[in-house]
């Protein structure tokens, strides 16, 4: 049995979409302000139940820790991308591309970090747009010294738009697309 101590919970998500006077998708008789956020740290579609009249914002970044809350009354729970609006969706992409530009540090620290799966498959090779190549000359740039951004990444490599690709990668993390999961918490 998990210790609720070491569990670790989303403090901010990113506004997708919300609707007033709706009923709640994961919750049975939940209703008000019903938001469909996306977490920054865990990357996990959310619905969240707003305060009465706030105002919120397609892409609002909003607080959603436990304590001090000004615009959340709760995180109602993990919604799965097929049972979110189609508005929700269309926000996706660009969310998740300013939350990877955003934490640039921590993906580029990835990169830098990325293992190989099995003999054949290296972690890298997973990110859309890196193939044998990019990865190859990938693992002989961070030898000689790690990449400290995006731009260091595209100039001694050469691998084009890297926070495009890592939203490429989460975005289909989050839609299911994938049988592994490196940025998206399940």
């Amino acid at each position: 049995m998990q210790n609720n101590s070491s569990r670790k919970y989303e403090e901010y998500a990113y506004v997708l979409d919300f609707h007033t006077r709706h009923k709640s998708l994961t919750v049975p008789g939940r209703e008000g302000t019903i938001i469909i956020g996306l977490g920054e740290d865990r990357l996990t579609l959310l619905e969240i139940l707003g305060v009465p009249n706030a105002t919120f914002d397609v892409g609002e970044l909003i607080y959603i820790g436990k304590d001090g809350r000004t615009k959340v009354l709760s995180v109602l729970g993990k919604i799965s991308y097929n049972r979110i609006s189609a508005s929700a969706k269309n926000e996706l992409d660009s969310i998740i591309e300013k939350i990877v530009t955003k934490n640039e540090k921590r993906f580029v620290d990835y990169l830098n970090n990325a293992q190989p799966l099995t003999p054949r498959i290296h972690a890298l090779e997973l990110i859309p747009g890196i193939g044998k190549t990019y990865m190859k000359s990938m693992l002989d740039e961070i030898k000689k010294k790690k990449f400290t951004s995006f731009t260091d990444l595209q100039e001694r490599v050469g691998f084009k738009e890297p926070a495009k690709n890592i939203a490429k990668r989460i975005m289909d993390e989050i839609t299911g697309k994938t049988r592994m999961n490196f940025f998206v918490k399940r």
